[in-house]
C-alpha cells in the first residue's frame, strides 16, 4: 500500500470520526444524511482532481472505500429476507382476513402498472424532444465488448419468454429464494411469507392455541428483527460518506461529456415521473412539500447506492414511520415495488432505448403502432425485474428482444451507466413509496397525524444503545 493510499485512508477515516461525532451529540438523523453526501461530493472531487481518472491510487483507495460502502449495502440486504418475511406475516395476521390482503395487493400492483406505464410514456417523450439516436454514438473497444456480452446474455433468456416470467414469480423453492438467487426472490418470498400468514387465519378457527402461540412467535421475531433493522440503518450516513466518494472519484467525466445529450434527456424524463409522483401524491390530499421532506433520506440514500432492494428496510420504516402507512401496506408496497414496475429501471430506461435504437432496423419511432407495443411491453415485461445495480439492462433486453431490437447497441451506453442509474434507482423507490401512500390514503391504511407530524421528520436512530 502506497503513503498516497495511506493519506487517503486517513482522510476518510477522519470525516467517518466527524460522522460519528454529530450522532454522539444526536445531530438529528437527516442532517447527517446529507452533511455525508456533501462530503462524499466533496472528497470524491478532489481525489479526481488530485489523481485523475483512471489511476492506480484511485482505484485502491475506493477498493478500500468498499469496506465501509459495499459492506453497508450487504448488510441491508442481510436482513431483507427476515424483514419481509416477519413483516408480511405479522402484517396478515394483522388483517381481518384474506380479502383484505387481496383488496391490498390488488391496488399495490394497479398503482404499480400504472406508473410504470406514465413512465414509459414519459421515456418516449423524452427520446423524441432530445431527438437521441443510437447511431449518433461513438462505439469504442469498451462499448463493443458490452454489446457482445449482451448478445450472449440475451440469448440465454430466449426461452423466458413473458408468460414464463409471470409463471417465475411462483416461488417453486422458497428456501432457494431466501438467498436471493433469482431476480424475483423477493416477489417469491412475499408470496411464500403470504401463503403462511393465510394459514394460520385459517388455523385459528380450527386449533386457536396453536394459531396464538404461533402469533406471539412471530411478535418476538418481529421485535427481534427491527431492532436489527435499527441498528444497521444507525450506519447510513457512514455508507452514504463512503458510496459517494466511490461515484464520484471514479467517474469518466471525458465519456460522461461526450454523451451528455443522454444524461440531460435521462435526468429530464426521471425528473418528470418525481413530478408525477407528487400529482399523485396531492391527488389524494397530502401536501407534496412535507411528503419531499419525509422521503429525502431515502431517496438520497438510493440514489447513493444505486440498489432498490438495498434500500428496502429504508423505505418500509419511512412508509410506515415517517409518512404513516400501515404495516401490510408499507410491505407489499416495498416489497413489489423492488421487482414490479420500476419507473425509472423497467419504465423510463427500456422506452428510450427502443426510441433510439429503432431507426437501426428501419422502425419509425415515431408511429402509433409502435409506441403503443412498446408500452405494453414494457408493462407486462415490468414483473421480476431484478431491484439492484443492473436491473435496467435486464428490463431492457426483455423488452428489446421482445420488439426484435439489436440488443447489442444498448452496450453504447455502458460508460455512463452508473451516472444514469443514480437517478433510475432513486425514482424506482420513489415509485414504491408513492404507491404505498396512495394506496393506503385510497384504503384508509393512512395515519395522517403521523404524516403531518414535524417530530418525526427524523427516525428515530439514536435508540440502539
Amino acid at each position: 500500500m502506497s503513503l498516497a493510499v495511506l493519506a487517503n485512508l486517513f482522510i476518510m477515516m477522519g470525516l467517518l470520526c466527524v460522522l460519528y461525532r454529530f450522532q454522539k451529540q444526536y445531530m438529528p438523523f437527516t442532517r447527517r444524511v446529507f452533511i455525508a453526501l456533501g462530503m462524499g461530493v466533496g472528497f470524491g472531487a478532489c481525489l479526481q482532481l488530485f489523481y485523475g481518472y483512471p489511476s492506480e491510487t484511485l482505484t485502491e483507495s475506493i477498493s478500500w472505500f468498499n469496506i465501509v460502502g459495499s459492506g453497508y449495502v450487504a448488510l441491508l440486504k442481510m436482513i431483507i429476507v427476515p424483514l419481509v418475511m416477519v413483516s408480511v406475516i405479522s402484517a396478515i395476521l394483522k388483517l381481518k382476513g384474506a380479502g383484505t390482503l387481496g383488496r391490498i395487493s390488488g391496488w399495490i400492483l394497479a398503482l404499480l402498472m400504472i406508473t410504470v406505464t406514465i413512465s414509459a410514456v414519459i421515456g418516449i417523450l423524452a427520446a423524441l424532444g432530445f431527438g437521441l439516436t443510437a447511431e449518433a454514438i461513438t462505439s469504442g473497444v469498451r462499448e463493443t465488448a458490452r454489446g457482445e456480452h449482451l448478445i450472449s446474455t440475451a440469448a440465454h433468456m430466449q426461452d423466458l419468454s413473458i408468460p414464463g416470467m409471470l409463471v417465475s414469480l411462483i416461488p417453486a423453492n422458497p428456501f432457494l429464494d431466501m438467498t436471493g438467487a433469482r431476480s424475483t426472490s423477493i416477489i417469491g418470498v412475499v408470496i411464500f411469507s403470504a401463503f403462511i400468514g393465510v394459514a394460520v387465519l385459517g388455523l385459528h378457527r380450527k386449533q386457536p392455541e396453536i394459531a396464538g402461540s404461533f402469533e406471539r412467535a412471530v411478535e418476538v421475531a418481529h421485535a427481534i428483527v427491527m431492532r436489527i433493522v435499527t441498528m444497521v440503518l444507525r450506519m447510513t450516513p457512514f455508507g452514504i460518506l463512503a458510496l459517494m466518494t466511490k461515484v464520484v472519484a471514479g467517474s469518466n467525466f471525458t465519456d460522461i461529456l461526450q454523451l451528455i445529450q443522454f444524461v440531460i434527456a435521462s435526468y429530464a424524463a426521471l425528473i418528470a415521473v418525481f413530478v408525477v409522483h407528487l400529482i399523485m401524491v396531492t391527488m389524494v390530499g397530502a401536501s407534496p412539500i412535507q411528503y419531499i421532506k419525509k422521503i429525502l433520506p431515502v431517496l438520497t440514500f438510493a440514489f447513493t447506492s444505486r440498489s432498490s432492494a438495498g434500500t428496502m428496510p429504508l423505505t418500509i420504516q419511512t412508509l410506515t414511520q415517517r409518512l404513516g402507512v400501515s404495516e401490510g401496506v408499507a410491505n407489499f408496497a416495498a416489497s413489489f415495488g423492488t421487482t414490479i414496475g420500476q419507473n425509472g429501471c423497467a419504465g423510463i430506461y427500456p422506452a428510450m432505448l427502443a426510441v433510439m435504437i429503432a431507426p437501426t432496423v428501419g422502425i419509425d419511432p415515431t408511429s402509433l403502432s409502435f409506441i403503443g407495443t412498446l408500452i405494453i411491453t414494457i408493462a407486462i415485461g415490468s414483473f421480476g425485474v431484478a431491484g439492484v445495480g443492473g436491473g435496467a439492462t435486464f428490463a431492457a433486453l426483455i423488452v428489446l428482444s421482445a420488439l426484435g431490437l439489436p440488443v447489442e447497441l444498448a452496450g453504447l451506453l455502458i460508460s455512463i451507466e452508473p451516472l444514469i442509474d443514480m437517478g433510475r434507482t432513486a425514482v424506482n423507490v420513489s415509485g414504491a413509496i408513492t404507491t404505498g401512500f396512495v394506496g393506503g390514503r385510497v384504503m384508509g391504511e393512512v395515519d395522517m397525524d403521523t404524516f403531518n407530524s414535524n417530530d418525526s421528520l427524523d427516525l428515530d436512530m439514536d435508540t440502539v444503545s
